[in-house]
C-alpha cells in the first residue's frame, strides 16, 4: 500500500515510514507541490495512492466522490513530522486494514490522548 503525502505534511516522514509503507511518496517528488486538489485525486487514483493528508478537503472529496482514491485524514492539529511519523507507525495494522477495505473512502486518524 503506497501512500501519498499532501503539501502539508513534511516529506521527512517518508524516510521514517518507508519500511511500512514501501511505495510511497510526497506530493513534491511527483511536481504536484503546487498542484490543485483535482490535480492531486486524479494522480493518486491514476497511481495507485493512498492520499494523506491534514486538510480536511480530500475528506470531503472521498464524500463527494468515493473512491478510489482513499483518503487519510490526520486530524492532530498543530502537530510535529515526528507526531505524524508516530501516528502512521502506531497505526499500521489499521491502516492496512483500511487500504483492502471494499467500503470505506476515508480514515481519521489522530494522536492519542493525553492523560
Amino acid at each position: 500500500m503506497k501512500l501519498l503525502l499532501d503539501q502539508n505534511i513534511s516529506s521527512r516522514v517518508l524516510d521514517a515510514i518507508a519500511p511500512l509503507y514501501p511505495g510511497s511518496g510526497h506530493v513534491r517528488h511527483f511536481g504536484l507541490e503546487w498542484a490543485d486538489d483535482d490535480t492531486v485525486w486524479e494522480y493518486a487514483r491514476e497511481h495507485g495512492f493512498i492520499i494523506v493528508s491534514k486538510d480536511s478537503d480530500f475528506r470531503q472529496r472521498s464524500f463527494l466522490f468515493g473512491f478510489p482514491p482513499k483518503v487519510i485524514w490526520i486530524r492532530a492539529g498543530n502537530c510535529s513530522t515526528d507526531d505524524i511519523e508516530r501516528i502512521l507507525r502506531e497505526h499500521h495494522s489499521e491502516v492496512q486494514g483500511f487500504g483492502e477495505d471494499p467500503v470505506h473512502a476515508f480514515l481519521i486518524l489522530s494522536l492519542p490522548a493525553k492523560g
